[in-house]
This record gives structure tokens, C-alpha cells and sequence, in this order.
């Protein structure tokens, strides 16, 4: 139903600006010559900018009976035995079909691309995720078949020990999951946001407490404005994407001994801003991190689930309307960023 609406309306939009030019044309310059050329360019727009056929079709009769009636002689009044007339509504028709068509098989040829490199990205996905997913899996077998072989050799150090391994594999394959869930909702439309106005202070408490359970001894440094901030969002997902970048900033960033969180607001948006002084990024990685397509900077570690997690945090920046980047700034490190609307605006 908003699409019938939506195309109806650019095309009564059309016919009326139309219309006032062929007005202006016949009261300035005192002639009808170049008035059929005003309407079958405004039949051309109809089918180019609306969908299929039927609306460039019902404009090019809507512009003959128009020209028809105030446009040509005798004037408010139709008549079409004049051969000028019935020539003009062949040539309108047979522009509204030829521009359709062209417009269709464009419009086709661009829904094959966007699906291709859907299955493109799936693809990729699907390959990251059975490379992470092997060694995590494989320890946490190999573990507990060691204790159920070895319960009554093994020390209760060496069972804890082993234990705590098996805990730390399945939490990460829980935050895995989670990750695709995440993108596999809000890819598919599936979902909406539960936009709700967060004050940034709890926000930013609730990451801290999520990052500090599985790093505890990682120091974050914050930086938010001292008045209080109010922001919409999905509250859940942003702290995702928070938590995401601050685990991608533990695993990847070697040599790290600062890590910051900083928040900045303006009129529009509030940008939070994720920075380490680590070994940084390359060049070539930076140009496909957002996309899925595999691990970070330091791919022989097959426990780095970066891929799949920033390609979430920017399915989800870009659900609510906003930006992500990344950068290695020159003097070292990575800084990651993404900003928000202070006004609710998203792609639901």
C-alpha cells in the first residue's frame, strides 16, 4: 500500500510540475510547439522513478488528454481528430514502455548484484565462523575427555585448571553466537530496534561491567562529558558493539598498554570513540574489517573472532541510522568510532 501511495504521488508530483512549465511555456513564449516535449519528459521521469509499467502507461494518457484538452486547439475541449494529437499519445506510450522496461531490467540487474553479494558475504561468514569455531570446539572436547580419562590421576588443580579452559572456550562460543544472531536478525529484517532514550553514564556502566567479567585486569580509560546525556538507541545491541570493539582491542592490539573509551557530543550526534596505543592495523586490512571477511591482525591465532564481531557492530551502527569507522592513526595504535543521532532516526 506505500509503495501505490509512493509512486501515485511522484507521479501526480510530475504531472503537476509539468503542467505549470507547459502553463509558463504558453503564456510567455505564446507557443504550443514545445509542450508534447515537456509531457513526454515527464512521462520518461514517471518511468524511470516509479515501479513497472502501469504508471507511466496512466501518465502518458493522463499528459495526451491534458495536452488534448488545455494545450491545443480548439482549446478546453477534446478532440482527437487532429493527427498531431494521436501522434503524440502513440510517441508518450511508446516512451512509458521502452523506459519501463529499460528501468525493470536495471533495477533487476541491480537486485542480482545486491543478492550475489549477499551470498558473497554469507559465504565468507560461513567460512570464518567453521575456522573459529574448530578450535574451541576441539578444547574443549579434548579437555573434558582428559578429566573423564585422567578424574582419578589428575590433581583437583590440574581438573580446575582444565575446567576453567572448558568455561573460557563456551563463554566465547556464546559471544560467537550471540554475534551471529545479532547479524543474522538485523540483516534479514527480522527484527526492530527497541529504541529507548538511555542516559550515557548507565550505558557506559553496563559495558564496563559486561568487558571487566572477562578481562579483569585490562584497564579502560573514560572520557564521557560530566552533563547528562540522554540518547536513543537499542540499548543492548550498542553495548555490543561497544563490548565487540573493546575485545577486538584486547586480542589484536599487541603491545597494548592503553586502552580508551571516549564520548563527544554535539547538536545532532554523540560519537563514541574506541582508541589503543597497540601494534595497529594495515592498510589492506582496514579497507575490508567491517565486512566479515575473516580474522584481524594476527590471523594464526584462530581464536580471534574480530571479523564477525565488527561486521556486527557495523549491521548495527548502520540499523540505527549512524557511522562506523576504523583508522591507524601514524604515530601507532587503532582508533575505532562510531556515531549516533541524538534524535531518533533508524533503519527498521
Amino acid at each position: 500500500m506505500l509503495k501505490i501511495i509512493k509512486n501515485t504521488l511522484i507521479s501526480l508530483s510530475i504531472l503537476a510540475i509539468a503542467f505549470g512549465i507547459c502553463l509558463f511555456i504558453q503564456n510567455v513564449f505564446l507557443t504550443e510547439t514545445l509542450i508534447p516535449a515537456v509531457f513526454v519528459l515527464a512521462v520518461f521521469l514517471i518511468a524511470f522513478f516509479t515501479e513497472g509499467y502501469i504508471y507511466g502507461i496512466i501518465s502518458a494518457l493522463f499528459s495526451v488528454l491534458i495536452f488534448n484538452f488545455a494545450f491545443s486547439l480548439p482549446f478546453f475541449k477534446f478532440d482527437f481528430t487532429i493527427p498531431e494529437n494521436i501522434i503524440s499519445a502513440v510517441i508518450m506510450i511508446i516512451v512509458t514502455i521502452i523506459t519501463g522496461a529499460l528501468t525493470t531490467q536495471i533495477k533487476r540487474q541491480e537486485a542480482i548484484k545486491a543478492e550475489s553479494e549477499k551470498e558473497r558475504m554469507r559465504a565468507n561468514l560461513l567460512r570464518a565462523v567453521s575456522h573459529d569455531l574448530r578450535t574451541p570446539l576441539t578444547t574443549i572436547y579434548g579437555a573434558s575427555s582428559t578429566i573423564l580419562d585422567n578424574f582419578d590421576i589428575f590433581s583437583n588443580e590440574q581438573k580446575i585448571t582444565l575446567l576453567k579452559g572448558i568455561r573460557e572456550d563456551s563463554q566465547w562460543l556464546t559471544r560467537m553466537v550471540e554475534n551471529l544472531l545479532s547479524v543474522t536478525k538485523l540483516d534479514g529484517g527480522k527484527v526492530k530496534l527497541l529504541m529507548n532514550s538511555v542516559p550515557l553514564e548507565e550505558l557506559i556502566d553496563s559495558v564496563l561491567r559486561k568487558f571487566r567479567k572477562r578481562y579483569p585486569e585490562q584497564e579502560v580509560i573514560i572520557d564521557i562529558p560530566d552533563e547528562f546525556i540522554s540518547i536513543p538507541m537499542d540499548a543492548l545491541l550498542i553495548e555490543q558493539v561497544l563490548v565487540n570493539i573493546l575485545d577486538n582491542a584486547v586480542e589484536h592490539a599487541e603491545g597494548m598498554t592503553e586502552l580508551r573509551l571516549r564520548v563527544k557530543v554535539d547538536e545532532k550526534r554523540t560519537t563514541f570513540e574506541i582508541s589503543d596505543n597497540g601494534c595497529g592495523i594495515d592498510a589492506e586490512r582496514l579497507k575490508t574489517i567491517f565486512t566479515g571477511c575473516g580474522g584481524g591482525t594476527a590471523p594464526t591465532d584462530t581464536k580471534i573472532n574480530s571479523g564477525i564481531g565488527l561486521s556486527v557492530c557495523a549491521t548495527i551502527i548502520k540499523a540505527h541510522g549512524g557511522e562506523i569507522f576504523a583508522e591507524s592513526p601514524k604515530n601507532g595504535g587503532a582508533v575505532f568510532s562510531f556515531s549516533l543521532n541524538n534524535e531518533e532516526n533508524c533503519d527498521e
